[in-house]
C-alpha cells in the first residue's frame, strides 16, 4: 500500500505517517533525507528522533540517490521528505530535473513494502514568482507529488493535524 501524505508546514504530517506505519506489525523503515545544516535543522531532527525513540524504527539516513534504499520484502517504511530529498538532488548534486530519478527510487522502495508512507509538502500555492532555481524546485515537487499520487492508494493532506483524505480511504488507524 502506498500512502502520500502532504499539507502546509507544521500540519501534523509527520504524526500522521508515524501512526499509520506504526499500525503495522512488520519491520519498520524510517528513510529520513533532511540534511542537518544548521541549528534549526539539527533542532528538527532532535525533535523527531525523540517523537519516534519508543516506536522501533530503523533509520535510514539517506539524503540522496533514494534509489539505492534497500528495505526488507514486507516491512513497512516512512519517507520523510520529498521537498528535501528533490532540494539535495537539486542543489547538492547539482540535478537540474532529478523527477525521474527520485520517482524510479520510489517506486523501488514501494515493490517491497508491505506499506510505503510518504511525507511530502506543498508549495508553490502562494502565487509568487520566485528566481528560476526555485521556481524548477517548485515545478518538480509538483511533478513528483502528482506522480506519488497517480500510484498512490491513498492521499491524505493534513490540515492543522486533521487528515483529510483526497484519494482512497483513511486507514483504519487513524478512524
Amino acid at each position: 500500500m502506498l500512502i502520500l501524505i502532504t499539507g502546509g508546514s507544521k500540519n501534523g504530517k509527520s504524526n500522521i505517517a508515524e501512526k499509520i506505519i506504526t499500525s503495522y506489525n512488520s519491520k519498520k523503515f524510517y528513510i529520513a533525507t533532511m540534511i542537518p545544516f544548521g541549528e534549526e535543522a539539527f533542532e528538527a531532527i532532535e525533535r523527531h528522533r525523540k517523537i519516534r525513540l519508543n516506536k522501533h524504527f530503523e533509520t535510514i539516513e539517506k539524503y540522496t540517490d533514494i534509489h539505492e534504499v534497500n528495505i526488507d520484502n514486507n516491512s513497512s517504511a516512512l519517507l520523510e521528505c520529498i521537498g528535501n530529498l528533490c532540494a539535495n538532488e537539486m542543489f547538492e548534486n547539482k540535478i537540474e530535473n532529478p523527477t525521474d530519478k527520485i520517482l524510479s527510487g520510489i517506486f523501488k522502495i514501494n515493490s517491497r513494502a508491505e506499506v510505503f508512507v510518504i511525507v511530502t509538502n506543498q508549495v508553490g500555492e502562494d502565487g509568487i514568482e520566485y528566481p528560476k532555481d526555485t521556481m524548477n524546485y517548485i515545478k518538480n515537487i509538483g511533478e513528483i507529488n502528482r506522480k506519488i499520487s497517480e500510484k498512490a492508494d491513498c492521499v491524505i493532506e493534513a490540515v492543522y493535524g486533521i487528515p483529510i483524505v483526497l484519494k482512497g480511504e483513511l486507514p483504519p488507524c487513524l478512524l
